[in-house]
């Protein structure tokens, strides 16, 4: 495409975008706590009383054998003390299978409106099928019936087959409110490396890795 074409009006667009036009909040790596779990709590539970839309949504990105990547956007739905963040999702999904090939993660938190950014990565396992279970019956009911359709990421060829599965699903729900989706799998990413991330305006962003050692973690500010 010529430079007045669409890919330089995609150009330009972009290029007028504001970036960070908020109020930043600061952030003082030397008081910042010896573990990643509880600062990430504390910027976490800053994020909600500021009022960030879905500060619990991360993106995920995972490898297949072949090293080819993939990533998109879900919820994260614990974090351990240990270090360890978890999501869910069907063993037979994309996620699942490239999990199953190559059991490495990594995660990405970013809360625009005060722009911060949680970065992790790490070994990622299956939770045992009790707490999997747990964390599906803890799902909507319009939730765990999407998930009980067991199709996740296949050709949808008709609109119609994915309402008559919802049908199904749903009736399955309601004549056995225990039932689980088989497959359905709660994942744990235990975290090598997690890294904080504080824009600032004149680019002078300030970032602290993590790093684990043993039982400890080792603290290192990067150059922005």
């Amino acid at each position: 495409m010529g430079e007045n074409g669409p890919a330089g009006s995609i150009r330009d667009l972009l290029r007028g975008l504001p970036v960070f036009d908020t109020e930043l909040p600061g952030f003082d790596v030397d008081a910042a706590p010896s573990d990643p779990v509880a600062l990430f709590a504390e910027w976490l539970t800053s994020a909600v009383e500021a009022g960030v839309r879905e500060p619990h949504a991360m993106s995920l990105a995972t490898a297949d054998a072949g090293g080819q990547p993939s990533s998109r956007v879900l919820i994260c739905k614990d974090l351990g003390a240990d270090g360890t963040w978890y999501f869910a999702t069907s063993a037979g999904s994309r996620k699942g299978r490239e999990l199953a090939a190559t059991p490495y993660a990594a995660l990405a938190f970013y809360w625009p409106e005060q722009g911060r950014q949680i970065r992790v990565r790490g070994t990622a396992f299956a939770a045992d099928a009790q707490r999997s279970a747990a964390d599906f019956l803890a799902r909507s009911p319009g939730a765990r019936a999407d998930a009980l359709t067991g199709r996740q990421s296949q050709v949808l060829d008709k609109p119609s087959d994915l309402e008559a599965a919802l049908r199904a699903a749903h009736a399955q729900i309601e004549a056995d409110p225990e039932a689980v989706a088989p497959g359905w799998t709660l994942y744990g990413v235990r975290a090598e490396e997690v890294e904080f991330w504080q824009a600032d305006h004149d680019r002078r962003h300030i970032r602290l890795r993590y790093t684990r050692e043993d039982a400890a973690w080792a603290r290192h500010r990067l150059w922005p």
